[in-house]
């Protein structure tokens, strides 16, 4: 049950719908003004809603929605309005930051369905503690209240900063496993055999240092819920054994010979695109059928703008108590400018700053000067990670047994190739995907066709191409380094160069720079000695 405050400048229409929202069991208070509002409130008390009657545009009507917008999250405020088109309807439920307007008359299962559905979602937020009021945010909501009680695997994506682990603990929290332990381990941040011993544990002796027997994660989560961050860097002998345990639940311990029996459900996180580490090899297919499941896409910061606002309030209010400075908010001029701005960073980036100017801003209101000049000029733009479409490799096997129609002109085939060497498909793979295909089609390479020699596709031929494109490659990266007495730390940008061929540079002139230090290179780089690592063997890089 919910206290609602019901404003009485509509009088006729605020009766009828006390009425109704009365027989549905919510407590009433016809009020008039915001202060009334903030009279009657008691001290910690959540559970309240604001419905809204008469001009949504009048000044005490600002006030109401402004006085319950104070809280984080905010309260559902419901308006009537005197109109019946859907599209006015909505426009003034933006334009006055309501959560749905209701036309008029309203019917009393109108008004109590639509309460009782902003009552559950609000009850949700203040349970998980996830800030944002957005369609896309308001759908996360919603999918994470059908997802936490069952207990099917989850897979968590989306750029980094965007709130997957929040999500996970938002998961368990509401599901039955609530009592239980939650562990959320880092898959990228230990190189593979600590990891090994982190996931599963490891015996007395199972190698030098282990000292005594050990639990691992998994058997600690035992009845609970396990987060595998960063899934996407786990090494692939790994994989077998993360599939077998989401298989049989059970597993043993490094150096044991024992079977261990455990009950733990699991959510899987990446930023990564884990369809194409599908395809380039580098991910099991089938432990990603198996952890995808259950599946929450994160939409990033920039995509929900609106909650920016919400954000930086609450951000505020969290570090002034914490770093115990009075801070009244953040000024108009200055929060446009953070609206205005992509963060590449999402939410962590916004909270992080936010955090920054409490502490560093000397007035008590964060003013457009107190922001960093790369957010005022919007530099982040430039950062954002790139999402590229990535064609399959039956998609492609597709567009070359076109080629061999005559559909596809000798410019499209070529695109196709180079397509298929940016993406590093791997040849052997291409070839049994390539044989796959002609044995599910034996009618398409039995007949003689008309004489197709100028398009005639062998694996063959798309062996040589691929040889070809590496050995060009590998002449004009020796081409572009740098002479005698040239800035051997500057990249050159040539049109038509792929992302990859760019970080690829990035990496050599940066240990260049530090002669071949790669400690110093990776922190110059910001990413972890490990990642560079993997980048050294990816592009071959031999300094």
């Amino acid at each position: 049950m919910a206290r609602v405050f019901i404003d009485t400048h509509d009088l006729e229409s605020a009766v009828e719908v006390r009425d109704a929202v009365r027989d549905a069991g919510h407590e009433i208070e016809m009020i008039e003004t915001a202060d009334e509002v903030e009279t009657r409130l008691r001290e910690g008390e959540d559970e309240i809603a604001l419905i809204v009657t008469g001009d949504l545009g009048r000044e005490e009507a600002g006030k109401l929605v402004d006085f319950f917008g104070t809280r984080i999250p905010r309260p559902p405020v419901i308006g009537l309005a005197a109109t019946d088109s859907a599209e006015e309807l909505e426009s003034l439920e933006r334009a006055h930051g309501l959560d749905e307007v209701l036309g008029l008359p309203p019917t009393p299962d109108d008004v109590v369905m639509v309460l009782e559905q902003q009552l559950e979602r609000f009850e949700l937020q203040l349970e998980m503690d996830i800030v944002g009021r957005t369609e896309p945010m308001r759908e996360i909501l919603e999918k994470i209240h059908l997802i936490a009680p069952v207990d099917s695997t989850v897979l968590l994506t989306g750029e980094s900063g965007t709130g997957k682990e929040l999500v996970a603990r938002a998961i368990h929290r509401m599901s039955p496993r609530r009592g239980d332990p939650f562990i959320a381990v880092n898959c990228a941040a230990l190189p593979e055999s600590l990891l090994e011993s982190e996931l599963f544990g490891h015996e007395k002796g199972a190698f030098t240092g282990a000292t005594s027997r050990r639990k691992g994660m998994f058997e600690l989560a035992d009845r609970g819920t396990i987060l595998l961050d960063e899934i996407g860097e786990m090494p692939p002998s790994l994989q077998t054994r993360l599939l077998r345990v989401l298989e049989n639940r059970s597993f043993m311990r490094v150096g044991g010979d024992e079977e261990i029996d455990v009950d733990v459900r699991v959510i899987a996180a990446t930023n990564q695109e884990l369809r194409s580490s599908v395809q380039r090899g580098s991910f099991r297919r089938d432990l990603y059928y198996r952890l995808n499941v259950l599946h929450l896409d994160l939409p990033p910061l920039r995509e929900r703008a609106e909650d920016i606002p919400l954000l930086v309030r609450r951000f505020v209010g969290e570090f002034s108590e914490s770093h115990d400075r009075e801070f009244k908010g953040i000024s108009p001029e200055a929060m446009k400018i953070m609206m205005d701005y992509a963060w590449p960073g999402n939410v962590r980036e916004l909270r992080n700053l936010v955090e920054s100017m409490v502490v560093l801003a000397p007035g008590s209101v964060i003013r457009p000067e107190d922001i960093p000049s790369e957010i005022r000029s919007g530099a982040g733009g430039a950062m954002l990670p790139a999402r590229r479409e990535e064609a399959t490799v039956p998609e492609a096997v597709e567009q070359m047994r076109s080629a061999q129609s005559g559909e596809v002109q000798a410019p499209e085939l070529e695109f196709v190739f180079r397509t298929l060497v940016d993406l590093k498909m791997d040849v052997e793979d291409l070839r049994q995907e390539f044989q796959e295909y002609r044995r599910r089609h034996p009618e398409l390479v039995e007949g003689e066709g008309p004489d197709r020699s100028g398009t005639e596709i062998e694996v063959s031929t798309l062996e040589e191409f691929v040889e070809d494109e590496r050995e060009r490659a590998a002449v004009e990266a020796e081409a572009r380094e740098p002479g005698e007495g040239e800035d051997r730390s500057r990249i050159e940008f040539e049109p038509g160069m792929s992302m990859s061929e760019l970080e690829r540079e990035a990496i050599v002139a940066t240990l260049k720079d530090m002669d071949g230090n790669r400690r110093k290179a990776a922190e110059a780089l910001d990413i972890g000695e490990r990642t560079l690592y993997r980048k050294l063997r990816e592009y071959d890089i031999d300094l």
